[in-house]
């Protein structure tokens, strides 16, 4: 019975040991802790998208409800150490609700690395919160031919609901052929999680509370199936409504809903 709790113990040494050596091997190059009074998100690392993507992509190409604000802490601030996007059910120029939608493009913009951000996601009917990438340059193109990188989402009809995807040419949610997993978690509005992306010229890697539960892989054929070459940036935001987020309806007694993000990490 001894040599098997020892070998037992020397197993979980050896882990937390190969752990602790992947940890000391990452270095970071780019980070944004919301660590200072309450103010407006630093304009040094993040941009904000606007409006609601008309006219050439109205709803932003989603059938999307929400229009996004710049610079209106209602909608996006530093509150308590934290970045919060936060959405509104009022009237605002042409939609119904207001939320903020940051980008770090040509701010923070990187080709492979680990990225990581630990949030915690808002909930209701109609809610549809993101944490992506998308590419800086189209260089094969417009979505989805150069890509996108999905390292969370969640629809608040399906409250407990953890999607990470991949679309490209080949692999996209217009033909319906996206490389999509989805898990069950039932804290993800409850608790804050960390969610991350491990993304290498060969794989990309998909964690949640450092569990790894999608993955998708290089094939070597072409740009059509792995576009993930060139540099992506970051994307975070809440959306309202859609195609997807908006398919069973938006319950409008839910507002406001918030997503806090504790801090977000880039690491080489």
């Amino acid at each position: 019975m001894i040599k098997y709790i020892l070998s037992f113990l020397c197993l979980i040494c050896l882990v937390f040991q190969t752990k602790s050596q992947v940890n000391a091997n990452r270095k970071m190059i780019w980070s944004d802790e919301f660590n200072c009074a309450e103010s407006f998100p630093d304009t040094a690392k993040w941009n904000y998208d606007k409006g609601d993507g008309c006219p050439e992509l109205c709803g932003w190409g989603n059938n999307e409800q929400q229009y996004y604000t710049v610079s209106r802490l209602k909608n996006a601030r530093i509150e308590n150490g934290m970045l919060v996007l936060e959405v509104h059910k009022e009237d605002f120029q042409n939609g119904k609700y207001t939320s903020a939608r940051l980008t770090s493009k040509n701010k923070g913009d990187w080709k492979y690395g680990r990225m990581e951000i630990k949030a915690r996601i808002p909930k209701g009917r109609g809610i549809w919160p993101a944490i992506w990438m998308m590419p800086t340059q189209n260089a094969y193109g417009t979505w989805p031919h150069s890509g996108e990188i999905d390292i969370m989402e969640n629809v608040g009809y399906w409250p407990d609901s953890l999607f990470a995807t991949v679309h490209t040419g080949y692999y996209n949610g217009m033909n319906g052929t996206q490389k999509s997993k989805a898990i069950h978690h039932n804290t993800l509005s409850k608790e804050f999680h960390l969610y991350a992306v491990e993304w290498s010229e060969e794989r990309i890697d998909f964690f949640v509370d450092d569990m790894k539960f999608q993955s998708f892989s290089n094939d070597h054929t072409n740009t059509e199936a792995w576009p993930f070459d060139k540099e992506f940036h970051l994307l975070m935001n809440v959306a309202v409504g859609g195609h997807w987020g908006g398919k069973y309806g938006i319950d409008d007694t839910i507002f406001p809903q918030r997503m806090e993000v504790d801090y977000v990490r880039v690491y080489q």
